[in-house]
């Protein structure tokens, strides 16, 4: 019987066009999705759109649009990244759905039913971009880090919070097993920020203010907080809480979880939502991966700065394959990568059309000049230890960069026995030593199905033809 394996991108908020960074996150966990099903797993993939709270109100309004309307056009954006970059996600869930702010307001009424939800008067710093009330002393300049340019509001309203202090000791011992936060120095981040002592937090706005939300249970005249309703989608996609014994069983309680995050989430990962997970009686997240940013000729990426890269402008440049392998080779799995159209034009030509692309065109080119059959299929064979370690470790850089030596290592390997000279003066000899070519092509084809899945059927199929197919990659126009 096949071990379930549960993976999800974060989901992003639909107040802008689907950017770079989160064109990564869901590429990782696509091709650990792929990887997972290809070792015999039964996967299910989640991503999708969290479409409520301030920022989004308030760019709807400032644009004279139906908020429902502006929060279907973004949806409908990230969910093109389906075809875009070739995606096998299983659910695409929006935080409008119906069924998901039912499932918000359940886990509400649990928390609340916990004792660990409670009202009082608040005054404090607002960050608008976080959706966030922030202390003093995290603010750069009199201005929010992760906002630059941006004051955070004193607001003084009623709300209600969330007892995040009655999980000191539960996040403590969680955040102490081994494997709950990779990497290892994020677990160790979190797990220092509890050790310093949790203030509880905001969970609702008042509906005066803010409008666009999830009602609280009960109280018409207050709104969830938009983190709270949003991290409720890892659950509600698997049908809970109504369908408790069918993919919510299988995939969280019985199932392998994996959260797949930015750098900037791990307080609301790692710590909010495994607190509000234990509060209501539900088992905890078994790992969160977190990533690092992409930044651009040194600079994080903005569109102040203008030198934002969109994923769709990648794909019109170098096509979905090329853009997969550009981002889960070139970026690094869990620290800040910096990038340019310049390097990605260079990475393009030398790894995949001077490489992958140019090694699959000569050996079938020999394979169909000189081989009267195609080679007999292998028996499906196990991974290399090393490629599965990278896999198993969120380690897409590192599993390409096995597959890119193996491309190596048989140009070399062609460069110096050339067998195309070898098969003139010895017919039979040169014939084996473009089998096992072709063998070994065909090896890395099944390697690169994670990460370059038309590649892999490509190269399938070009073997079991023993014909040389159209190129992978074209070059590059001037």
């Amino acid at each position: 019987m096949s071990k379930s394996f549960y993976l999800t991108t974060t989901l992003p908020y639909v107040n802008a066009d689907p950017h770079i960074g989160f064109a990564y996150e869901i590429l990782q966990t696509d091709a650990v999705a792929r990887y997972k099903r290809l070792m015999g797993n039964e996967v299910f993939f989640n991503t999708g759109t969290d479409e409520h709270g301030q920022k989004i109100a308030q760019k709807a309004d400032e644009k004279g649009e139906d908020r429902q309307k502006y929060v279907d056009h973004y949806a409908k954006e990230f969910n093109t990244l389906k075809e875009g970059l070739n995606l096998s996600y299983d659910n695409f869930i929006r935080t409008t759905d119906e069924h998901h702010k039912k499932a918000a307001q359940e886990l509400w009424k649990r928390c609340e039913a916990a004792g660990d939800i409670y009202k009082k008067k608040y005054s404090g710093l607002y960050c608008v971009g976080c959706e966030l009330f922030i202390k003093e002393t995290d603010l750069v300049d009199g201005e929010c880090p992760d906002h630059p340019g941006q004051k955070p509001q004193e607001i003084e309203e009623e709300n209600y919070f969330f007892k995040l202090s009655n999980y000191q000791e539960y996040l403590e011992e969680y955040l102490s097993r081994e494997g709950a936060v990779q990497p290892e120095w994020r677990r160790k981040e979190a797990l220092n920020f509890v050790q310093k002592g949790l203030e509880d937090f905001s969970i609702s706005r008042e509906k005066s203010r803010l409008d666009w939300g999830v009602p609280v249970p009960g109280d018409e005249e207050q709104v969830m907080y938009v983190w709270f309703d949003a991290l409720t989608n890892y659950i509600s996609t698997l049908g809970w809480p109504e369908d408790r014994g069918g993919n919510y069983k299988k995939f969280w309680e019985e199932g392998e979880t994996v959260q797949l995050a930015g750098k900037d989430q791990v307080r609301f990962q790692s710590i909010m939502w495994q607190a509000m997970l234990k509060s209501a009686g539900l088992p905890a997240t078994d790992t969160v991966v977190y990533h690092g940013f992409i930044n651009s000729g040194g600079q994080k990426m903005s569109k102040s700065i203008g030198n934002v890269i969109s994923p769709y402008e990648l794909i019109e440049l170098y096509g979905t394959e090329a853009t997969r392998y550009l981002l889960l080779r070139h970026v690094h799995p869990f620290d800040d990568t910096d990038i340019t159209i310049e390097k990605l034009d260079e990475w393009y030509t030398a790894h995949l059309v001077n490489g992958l692309g140019n090694l699959v065109a000569r050996v079938m080119k020999m394979a169909e000049t000189h081989l009267d059959d195609p080679i007999e299929r292998p028996e499906a064979i196990g991974f290399d230890q090393d490629y599965i370690d990278a896999l198993e470790g969120f380690n897409l850089q590192g599993a390409c960069d096995i597959v890119w030596k193996k491309i190596g290592d048989l140009d070399e390997r062609i460069a110096e026995e050339q067998p195309f000279k070898v098969i003139k003066e010895d017919a039979e000899k040169g014939k084996e030593m473009i089998q096992a070519l072709v063998l070994d092509l065909y090896i890395i084809g099944r390697m690169l199905y994670p990460i370059l899945p038309e590649a892999n059927v490509t190269i399938k199929e070009a073997v079991i033809a023993n014909k040389k197919p159209d190129n992978l990659f074209a070059r590059l126009e001037e």
